[in-house]
């Protein structure tokens, strides 16, 4: 007789298979994580490359705690069955859960208004759209993707990490090869002169407090735990997961460390677009077409967790999912609000936002996961089923 999953494999073909096991959770986290700030290269200016040569080790770190508290969600969820943020947080932290509520509906309209304020500007000065041009893009390309659903989200979100990733390496390459003897310079020559003061347990901390705060990413992966089974799954899938979402991280870092310590790279918005301004116009309109796309991903993936918690709620209390039409309502509704907070600016809003949201994320889900799942999975609690999950209802 045909097991579960060999039925769904027939049904999803591609999707059902290893790629949905071991590398799709990764791949929705990276393209989740990748927006906005990250995108832009102005994260890995806050939380790494201001520290020069010091930088790799928060690179390090933060590819450690990506990995480690991937394979934990990972874990957990199978073992529990926890395919949305508040059964999740039901499992680690109780009746404490709405705590992770109010964090992450905070923190993902802050990520979200970050995307929002590097929109604008990026697509006016690569493909020379108004600036509310690029807005409503935004929002109608996320309402849509929400209107339809996991499948057409984890096809968009494949093809634009294949993307993401070409562009990246293509941007890598050409900023790397030319300023390659400016990078050996500084990572030779130990100058970390933007913060003289820096030492490596700062370094390291840094790294960790990134990691907190893009922890808010993590539960927009959770549908995709339905298809893991095993153990050995959920560490694959966690360790491939971890390198997806450092590598664009690396690859930023040693562009910019041709360019260290200089002002009009390192103050920039979007320090990408000053390393690529000698590249000619292609090249601009190339990143803004990925950077554009992994906008949508960010703010996609933020707001679909939201709606599964919402429709999970339902579904307990004996109510259907909602409709495709409220879910791309929802969506709209949640970028209109992050747009109003983008007007602060996405400097400020990374530098002062972002550490304080880390904080509260810390609080009420790293360390939880870390201590109660570790526990958990140590324990064998919660073994769950051997057998791939079938997903909630399609929406009307």
């Amino acid at each position: 007789m045909m097991s579960a999953r060999a039925r769904a494999a027939r049904r999803g073909g591609f999707f059902e298979g290893p790629y949905g096991r071991y590398l799709l959770p990764g791949v929705i986290l990276q393209s989740v994580l990748i927006g906005g700030g990250y995108a832009t290269g102005r994260e890995i200016v806050e939380f790494g490359a201001k520290y020069g040569a010091f930088g790799w080790v928060a690179g390090l770190t933060i590819f450690a705690g990506f990995s480690i508290m991937a394979f934990l969600m990972f874990e957990v969820a199978r073992r529990f069955r926890a395919f949305d943020y508040r059964s999740l947080l039901k499992c680690l932290i109780g009746p404490l859960y709405p705590l992770f509520d109010v964090v992450y509906i905070l923190l993902a309209i802050l990520i979200i208004a970050i995307m929002a304020a590097a929109t604008g500007e990026i697509l006016n000065l690569t493909l020379g759209f108004n600036y509310w041009v690029g807005v409503v893009l935004i929002i109608v390309a996320v309402g849509v993707l929400n209107f339809y659903g996991e499948g057409l989200i984890e096809r968009f979100k494949s093809v634009g990490t294949a993307l993401l990733y070409l562009g990246y390496i293509t941007f890598a390459t050409l900023v790397i090869t030319r300023n390659w003897d400016g990078i050996v310079a500084t990572l030779g020559s130990g100058d970390h002169s933007l913060q003289p003061g820096a030492t490596l347990p700062v370094v390291v901390w840094t790294g960790i407090l990134y990691v907190g705060y893009n922890l808010a990413v993590y539960p927009a992966a959770l549908f995709t735990v339905r298809r893991q089974t095993r153990l050995r799954e959920t560490l694959g899938a966690g360790l491939l997961a971890g390198f997806l979402m450092t590598l664009p991280w690396f690859l930023t870092y040693f562009a910019l460390m041709g360019f260290y310590p200089r002002e009009e790279i390192f103050g920039a918005s979007v320090p990408w677009l000053e390393m690529l301004g000698g590249y000619g116009v292609w090249m601009v309109v190339l990143f803004g077409v990925v950077v554009g796309w992994t906008l949508v991903e960010t703010a996609t993936g933020m707001i679909y967790a939201l709606v599964a918690r919402i429709d999970q709620n339902l579904v307990d209390v004996g109510r259907q999912p909602m409709s495709r039409r409220t879910s791309g309502i929802i969506a709209v509704v949640t970028l209109l609000l992050a747009l109003a907070l983008a007007q602060v600016g996405i400097i400020d809003l990374i530098a002062k936002g972002y550490t304080a949201m880390g904080y509260a994320m810390i609080a009420v889900f790293a360390v939880p996961l870390l201590v109660r799942g570790t526990y958990l999975i140590a324990t064998g609690k919660g073994r769950g089923a051997t057998e791939p999950v079938e997903r909630l209802p399609e929406r009307a």
